[in-house]
């Protein structure tokens, strides 16, 4: 009968030691795991619309009257974008601070100018003749304002061919490198 007790005692023991670990091994734990990312500023610049000019006509309107057109660039960066600018190289046929396009067949050369638009808004127009030169330095680069969203804004290029040049008949063309700083 002892024996009896004791086995019954200890077996009620060994049950609760049994117990008290199936339960302790079902418990759970909790801790943070963080998640981040940074955006940064990114842009990107394309051209919408070439500067291509009409006819020039160096007997008759343009003689005297220059010839214009306007092209245009499309700029793209990230929202919020900010200290962004626009610039515009000086083609591949300068000579100091003229630009010139270069004949297909000769090598003459026709003498144009480009322009930023009237302000530096999406889509701001050309006022000819134009008043602010646009290129690569200083003044010349057009400010933007921060990027509102991360959506093109659409930019004028405002060009120029100077009047009463003497140049062959020929197909003109020149390079200009379009940049967006930031």
């Amino acid at each position: 009968m002892m024996l009896k007790k004791i086995i019954q005692k200890y077996s009620y023991a060994f049950c609760l030691l049994v117990l008290s670990k199936d339960i302790y091994a079902a418990g759970s734990g909790t801790n943070p795991f963080s998640v981040t990312a940074s955006v940064g500023q990114i842009c990107s610049i394309s051209t919408t619309t070439p500067l291509a000019f009409a006819l020039y006509d160096p007997v008759g309107a343009n003689a005297t009257v220059p010839l214009n057109a306007i092209g245009q660039i499309s700029v793209a960066c990230s929202k919020g974008a900010f200290g962004l600018t626009i610039g515009m190289g000086d083609g591949t046929h300068v000579a100091g601070a003229q630009r010139q396009m270069l004949g297909g067949t000769s090598s003459n050369l026709l003498q144009y100018n480009i322009f930023q638009p009237v302000s530096n808004l999406d889509n701001a127009l050309c006022s000819f003749p134009g008043s602010l030169p646009w290129n690569s330095l200083g003044a010349g680069l057009l400010t933007l304002t921060s990027a509102p969203a991360n959506t093109a804004r659409f930019y004028n290029v405002c060009g120029t061919i100077a009047a009463g040049q003497d140049v062959a008949v020929d197909s003109y063309s020149d390079t200009i490198t379009a940049s967006i700083n930031f």
